[in-house]
């Protein structure tokens, strides 16, 4: 008897599939056709061009280690534009100390940055990247401070600052 139950559930947790696999944003985004980017290069323009966590990061969707970022404590004014093509991304004005381990925005600047859904850890996130080169920045999230209640949690290696003059 314990055997057939056994059996049972085997075949029943292999018979399983994550329900990420069906959602429709994650279909559709696999047939849509590439996006085409103001700034284009090819990967071995941009490894040549960029850092190897600066290559994951921006053209592989990765994630920096939290609390390693040169960025993450600076607090001069300027703004922080995208390592891969130096589009303005953010100004210093609206970073904040988030506790989280990565620099952090409560708005972006206008047009410069564009936004997909993002399902790679299970659930819907919202995924940012740069509107030029199409460069994985990181995510935004509904809980930053006002006056946007959003919180651009955005890896380091992924900008660059670019300090006011004065």
């Amino acid at each position: 008897m314990q055997k057939n139950i056994a059996i049972i559930l085997v075949l029943l947790f292999a018979s399983c599939k994550g329900n990420s696999q069906e959602k429709k944003e994650v279909l559709a985004k696999s047939d849509a056709k590439e996006k085409v980017f103001a700034v284009t290069k090819t990967e071995a323009e941009w490894q040549n061009q960029l850092t190897p966590d600066q290559y994951y990061v921006l053209r592989k969707a990765a994630t920096e280690n939290p609390f390693t970022s040169e960025l993450l404590e600076n607090k001069e004014e300027g703004v922080y534009v995208c390592q891969g093509c130096d589009t303005p991304l953010f100004e210093s004005k609206t970073k904040f100390k988030s506790g989280t381990g990565w620099p952090s925005f409560y708005q972006e600047i206008e047009g410069n940055v564009a936004y997909d859904v993002d399902y790679k850890i299970g659930y819907k996130r919202t995924e940012e990247h740069c509107a030029t080169c199409g460069g994985h920045l990181g995510h935004v999230f509904e809980d930053g401070p006002e006056p946007t209640g959003e919180r651009h949690c955005i890896n380091g290696v992924a900008l660059k600052f670019i300090p006011a003059e004065k």
